[in-house]
This record gives C-alpha cells, structure tokens and sequence, in this order.
C-alpha cells in the first residue's frame, strides 16, 4: 500500500485511476481480475481484440471506473485504460499531418474504425484513391495512416489512407517521369477498359493503350483483347513530363506483318484466310494475324446476283481467295473470290454470237424492258421497242409476264459490261416492209380498239398492227372524250385515211369508214384543199402524242 502510495501520490482505489490487474478467470462474457482490492474486478469479453488469447495470470492494466456496483463487485476498463495512457503519447507523436500504424476494427457507417491506440474514424472517401464498395475486406489489416484532424475536447481522431497512397503514387509518377524513355518496355496492370482503348497502371503511373497499338490486327473492343486487373508487358511509344501523359503499345513487341506483305502475298497468289467480318459492301478476311484483305461484294461471284456478302458467306468460314492487289502504305489488300473459277462472259460472245437464236424464262420486267435469263447468272434484255414491229407498247407486261418461257434473237453482246441485247421481233419479218400489199388509202377495215388516249384511240388490225384513229374522225359530231363513244376491246369499221410508211403510221377514220365514192372524193377534194388541212394537222398531232408517250416509256 506504502508502495501505491508513492506511485500514485494518492489512494490507488479510486474511480479514474489506472492500476495493474491480474487476471484470475476467462469467461464467455466477461474477464475476472484481481487488483489487489477486496473484490475481483469485472471486463466485459468483448474489450479484448482477441479474447481466447488471454490467459490467467496475465498482467494487465485497468481502469477504475466504479469500486462497488450493486453486487459488490468492482467495475474495471481494460479499453479506457489503453486509451488513457495511449492518448497522450498519440498526441505527442501525431500532431496533424503525422503518420501512425493502426489495425482496422471494424466497419461503422461511413467507413471504418481503426485501433491506433485509441478508436480512430477512417471514412470511407479516404480508403484508397478509387472508394471501395466492399469495407468489410479491410477488417483485420495494418495499415500505415495520415492524421488529418484531431478532437481533443471530443477526444476523437479522423485519419487519412488516401493521402499516404497519393503521395506515394505522386513520388513514384515523378521518378518514373524521369526515368521513362520511349522504347521501354514496362510490366503494368490494366486499370480501365474504354472503347478507344486501355488504361495501363504502371505501379505509380498511368499510361494510354490506344486500340490501334493493341495488334496489328482487327479489334472491335479492347474488351475483346484485355481484361481489368490483366498484367501485361507494354512498350512506351512517347512521354509526355509536362502533361505526365503515357502512350503505349503492344503491337510494337512484334515485327510489323505488313513490312514484307508483297513477299508473303503476291499479287495473283490463291491464299486461305478465315472471315473475320461481314459489312454491306463486302467481307474482311484475315490471312494471318494482323492482316486482313477485302473481299468486295462485287467480287463474290462472276454470276450470280450477291445483294449482301452474307448471302454467300459468314463470319469463322475459312475460305480460298485470289490476291488481286495490295496498296502497303494504306495496309489494305483486295481480294476475290470468283477469280477461283473461269468467267462466263469470256465465252458469251461465241456461245450467244450475235443472230443467235436463243430460249429463256422472263426474270423481272421493268419499264424499259425485260430480263430473260439464258442460263444461271447471265441475263439478256429485250427493250420495249424489240418486243414487236408493229404494237404500240408503253411496258413489257402488256406482252409478258413473269416466269414466261420466250424465244429470241440475240443483237449484242457487250462482254466488258456484261450485257447482251435481245429481240423478240426480229424473229419474223416486218410487216411494214409490206405494207403496200396489206394496206391502201381507201380500204375499209375491221379492227378491236387495244387502247384509248386523250387524243384518240388504238385499233389492232390484221398482221399485228395499229392504226390510230384520231378524236375528230370518230364521228361527224364533235367529241369531247373519246372513252364517251369507244370502249377497249370494241368491234370498230374504220377506213384507212393516211400511211406513213417511213413514219410506220396508219391513220384511221371511223366516220369516213361508210362514206360513198362521191362523198369520198368530197372528203378528199376538201383534205387536198386544207393546207395542210385541220384534220390532218390533227393526226399528225396524235401521232406526235403517241410518239412522245412511247419515248417516255423508253426513258
């Protein structure tokens, strides 16, 4: 007691002090100590960070903070007493802005609770440079830490992780800045994947792999090429101290494949490749890794009609093509396909030589004409004005149709643009050689109206032609539209009025069809004496008509 006395310079038995204990007895919940008092002490278990390593007769130091509670039994601090004394020495060597060695307690909202001593406060914004989702992983390490404030009427300290990481990092940036040259080649961890390229952490720095220096080959994502947390050897391609801007490559480990590409791949050579990717005007073939041709849509088949490449082709297929050029600079190679197989439009001109006679079956028709296929790839085209001698035709579908077996003759073959002219026509004769023999001024005929116009109407005669009959020779009264007197596919008796042999027109006349003999040389004398007459100005201005509405058929 004598002793106490003097280290304390008081009674040691008093609430607030520290003294030594000895441990008697470890229990689930609490922790017996004998301080020398006339009853044992009291901690609760949960004081002690690790409560199966105490042990009876271990000595500890405690704090009073009641002699006597409602049991008798007196009530002891092992946490208070470590913050106690630990308190002051905190102060003395942790100023703010000092570092100190502490051991994460435990997860509290808004971050963690750090034993230095005493409990200090680390948020969570000041863990590491990028916020961690998971706190609970941090349980249970030893840390280094900076003091950024302390509350001494609170009695609580804030710490800092983040401060210590970046400053490190800054010291590291800063002698990596100095010592880096373009040409090194550094290990780093990819920090972060965009879609222009990878951030590379280069254990103080970051540095920028752009997706054109991952390979020389084909990305479509550096995701496809690198993943997060991936380590990896990268060149340094250029260092920037001021900006402290990295670039990086990973392709410049290797030789460029393009360097010696006329070597490898010459210039008529057959080569295999697998495709890579299928776009609208064509297929990319990679022929080893890091070069890739072009397979052009045009270059698919000498035949057959590819609307898209993936039509014929897909993506993984390994395939043969034929080099047909390489541009070095540009890194690019054309490619083809149908070169593997001989053209058949190299034998067109001999196989449907001009005056040929040949069958085919309608494919499309269009306004201009129709599409006979001769065999599979190769079309020739009848143009509307080949299809008869003698009809007025404004569209094919007039005569054909789809899926119609046709015979033709053969007029050209344009072999450099793929093209072969056809007739239909021009296997029979034409009438209008003829037509003196079939048709005088005069004669009355019998006909079927094929067609009305705002000028007149069509009637089919014999021998597969037409003659037009204009709106003022319909009837001796005047006529404001035609469709009120004639109708399409009408029984009509007309008189051949005009032939036009150079022109291959016949005008007709409804009204003059029962004229008699006096009252045609009537009719005549006043047609001579009309200069050049109304009626026949009139014709000639229904044939312009026709004329022009067959020249817009063609166009």
């Amino acid at each position: 007691m004598e002793e106490a006395m003097k280290q304390t310079g008081s009674l040691p038995f008093a609430a607030g002090n520290i003294v030594k204990g000895h441990i008697i007895e470890v229990r689930p919940k609490e922790v017996l100590v004998d301080i020398g008092y006339k009853s044992e002490g009291v901690i609760p278990a949960q004081e002690f960070e690790d409560i199966k390593a105490i042990k009876v007769g271990d000595e500890i130091d405690v704090l009073i903070e009641k002699l006597e509670n409602k049991e008798g039994t007196v009530v002891l601090s092992h946490e208070k007493a470590e913050f106690k004394r630990n308190w002051e020495r905190i102060l003395t060597i942790c100023n703010e802005g000092g570092t100190i060695q502490g051991k994460v307690k435990s997860v509290v909202k808004g971050g963690l609770v750090v034993n230095i001593g005493v409990e200090a406060f680390l948020p969570a914004s000041q863990i590491d440079i990028i916020t961690p989702k998971n706190l609970a992983q941090f349980v249970g390490n030893t840390y280094e830490f900076k003091v950024v404030k302390i509350n001494q009427d609170r009695q609580n300290i804030v710490l800092s992780r983040r401060e210590l990481i970046e400053q490190e990092r800054s010291e590291k940036r800063a002698k990596l800045l100095a010592e880096m040259v373009p040409g090194d080649i550094r290990k780093g961890t990819v920090k972060n994947i965009t879609d222009f390229g990878a951030f590379i952490d280069l254990n103080g720095i970051d540095g920028l792999l752009h997706i054109t220096d991952m390979s020389w080959g084909r990305i479509g994502h550096p995701s496809e090429f690198l993943k997060v947390v991936q380590e990896i050897d990268v060149v340094v391609l250029d260092v920037n101290k001021e900006k402290e801007r990295v670039s990086l490559g990973l392709k410049q480990k290797m030789a460029n494949p393009w360097d010696n590409i006329e070597t490898k791949f010459p210039v008529g050579a057959r080569v295999k490749g697998k495709v890579v990717n299928l776009v609208p005007y064509g297929a990319f073939v990679q022929l080893e890794p890091g070069v890739e041709g072009l397979v052009h849509v045009t270059e698919l088949s000498w035949t057959k009609r590819v609307a898209k490449p993936s039509d014929m082709l897909k993506v993984d297929q390994e395939i043969e093509a034929i080099v047909l050029g390489i541009n070095r600079e540009e890194q690019k190679i054309s490619l083809g396909i149908r070169q593997l197989e001989s053209n058949p439009w190299d034998s067109a001109e001999t196989k449907y030589a001009v005056k040929t006679r040949v069958k085919g079956k309608v494919r499309n028709l269009t306004s201009y004409g129709a599409f006979v296929e001769l065999e599979e790839g190769i079309d020739g085209m009848i143009h509307v004005s080949d299809i008869s001698w003698t009809r007025k035709i404004n569209h094919p579908s007039e005569i054909l149709k789809k899926g119609d077996e046709v015979e033709a003759m053969v007029l050209e073959v344009d072999r450099p643009n793929q093209r072969i002219a056809l007739g239909m026509k021009q296997l029979g004769e034409d009438p209008w050689e003829n037509i003196d023999k079939l048709y005088k001024v005069g004669d009355v005929v019998q006909g079927k109206v094929t067609k009305l116009a705002s000028f007149g109407a069509f009637v089919g005669l014999q021998h597969e032609i037409d003659g037009l009959v204009h709106i003022s020779q319909v009837s001796e009264e005047r006529v404001d539209k035609i469709k009120n007197v004639l109708k399409v596919g009408q029984d009509v008796t007309a008189r051949v009025i005009k032939i036009d042999k150079g022109e291959r027109r016949i005008g007709l006349s409804i009204k003059a069809a029962s004229y008699s003999d006096e009252q045609l040389k009537e009719e005549q004398k006043m047609l001579d004496s009309l200069k050049p007459g109304e009626d026949l100005v009139a014709l000639q201005h229904a044939f312009d008509a026709a004329d022009e509405a067959k020249h817009d058929a063609k166009e």
